[in-house]
């Protein structure tokens, strides 16, 4: 792979996670039959992403030093 990028984009990670979530809610006891893994990965990256560039803006904001 040529490029990297961070880890919280990556869908693997993502979808690995929200398995493990969904399993360990079963093994508690929650009703987990109406979730969908991939829809809910989709999801999940999109507020990621969504965080993302709202931190990226806010750390633009408080920057000390001019872009240029």
């Amino acid at each position: 792979m040529p490029t990297a990028k961070p880890w919280y984009l990556s869908r693997t990670i993502w979808a690995s996670l929200i398995t493990v979530a969904t399993s360990v809610l079963g093994l508690t006891g929650m009703s987990l039959d109406g979730v969908d893994n991939v829809q809910l990965t989709d999801t999940v990256l999109q507020a990621v992403t969504a965080l993302a560039g709202i931190v990226a803006v806010l750390g633009r904001i408080g920057a000390a030093a001019r872009i240029g």
